[in-house]
């Protein structure tokens, strides 16, 4: 893909987005954005699905996949080691903080 259609394909996601926040705007409806701390929560809650701490929503079980959670924590810390000086001091709390409580978790599963 060259660079043109990269920025085209980027100006029609914006114009999508910017439409989209507006037609929930005249529906009085709330725009869902990501946020870091959204992103942490999700991964955050997969790994604990994975381990059994939390019911999986499609099986209604507590499920256990160690192998899954650990990828999961896994990839929190890769992302932790790429966006090391690029986060808010919030943002950095709280990526150390998943990660910490996520790793004893996972090393309690596996005792």
């Amino acid at each position: 893909m060259n660079q043109e259609s990269k920025e085209k394909l980027n100006q029609d996601w914006q114009n999508q987005i910017d439409k989209e926040k507006q037609e929930a705007k005249t529906k009085d409806q709330v725009y869902h954005e990501p946020t870091f701390s959204l992103f942490l929560s999700s991964v955050g809650m997969q790994a604990m699905i994975a381990m059994g701490k939390l019911e999986n929503p499609l099986t209604k079980k507590a499920e256990v996949n160690l192998e899954q959670a650990r990828f999961l924590i896994d990839t929190l810390g890769i992302l932790q080691e790429k966006t090391a000086g690029n986060l808010t001091p919030e943002e950095e709390k709280a990526l150390a903080e998943y990660l910490y409580n996520l790793r004893i978790m996972y090393i309690e599963e596996k005792k």
